[in-house]
């Protein structure tokens, strides 16, 4: 049977439920990729040695990196060590640093997310505050943990688009009010990702690869929270699916 729609491949966490490893994928994501983007959702395993990038992206038509309780340890951007108790997730920081760069080099389609807003950019060589209302000029970013999801997830502070940059193309908008849960964010960009949009206390919000072959867009936020009920978030999925519909094209 002919598979009409695009898959995209969404990268799982490694966490233990009990004794055992699981590797696993927030429904929100599957869902926005369903009904934001018109496309059929995959897990990607986080098996370290075990997986081929190569073969992974051969088979898939875009590439979501999702947020996570689970922070990018920072020796990967020779950052201070974690306080105790913080999360962290080695296996998928193995897998995400291989995917990334071969998935932009594809011209594969890739939308990022919180920690793979992150990702991305430690992949391309930038660094990250790991507590960034500890900074100097900086807000608080943080959701109240002990708040209902609709009012975490509720819209938290404006961002401002980058002036003919992909998100006021998208929008229609110079800014848009967007949600905030995030403690760690971006200290320094990397060198060859561009801003697409900053908070009102300067700290970088969305991003996407400077002259990608493909599709790129990485957000602080999360657009992928009942996407269907935010213009913008239809718009950046709808993009998205679009992208991959094209790449399956050829």
């Amino acid at each position: 049977m002919r598979i009409k729609r695009p898959l995209i491949g969404v990268i799982c966490d490694r966490r233990n439920v009990g004794p055992h490893p699981f590797h696993m994928v927030g429904e929100k994501y599957l869902t926005a990729i369903v009904h934001g983007a018109g496309c059929y959702p995959v897990a990607v395993p986080v098996l370290g040695e075990e997986f081929d990038v190569g073969e992974i992206l051969a088979r898939v038509d875009g590439l979501l990196l999702t947020g996570s309780p689970s922070n990018v340890e920072p020796k990967h951007y020779d950052g201070t060590p974690s306080r105790p108790g913080t999360m962290h997730d080695p296996e998928r920081d193995q897998v995400a640093f291989t995917l990334i760069p071969a998935a932009v080099k594809a011209g594969l389609p890739l939308i990022a997310t919180c920690r793979g807003f992150q990702e991305m950019n430690v992949s391309f060589g930038g660094t990250l505050y790991q507590h960034v209302h500890e900074a100097e000029g900086r807000n608080d970013h943080r959701e109240d943990k002990g708040a209902e999801l609709d009012i975490q997830y509720a819209p938290a502070h404006y961002v401002r688009f980058t002036p003919g940059g992909l998100l006021e193309r998208l929008s229609g908008h110079h800014e848009a009010k967007v949600n905030s849960l995030h403690s760690q964010g971006v200290e320094v960009l990397a060198d060859a990702l561009d801003v697409e949009a900053t908070a009102p206390d300067g700290l970088v919000e969305a991003f996407v690869v400077r002259d990608s072959p493909g599709f790129t867009l990485a957000m602080q936020w999360h657009p992928e929270w009942k996407v269907r009920e935010n213009k913008l978030s239809m718009a950046i999925f709808q993009a998205f699916g679009e992208a991959a519909r094209r790449y399956r094209a050829g």
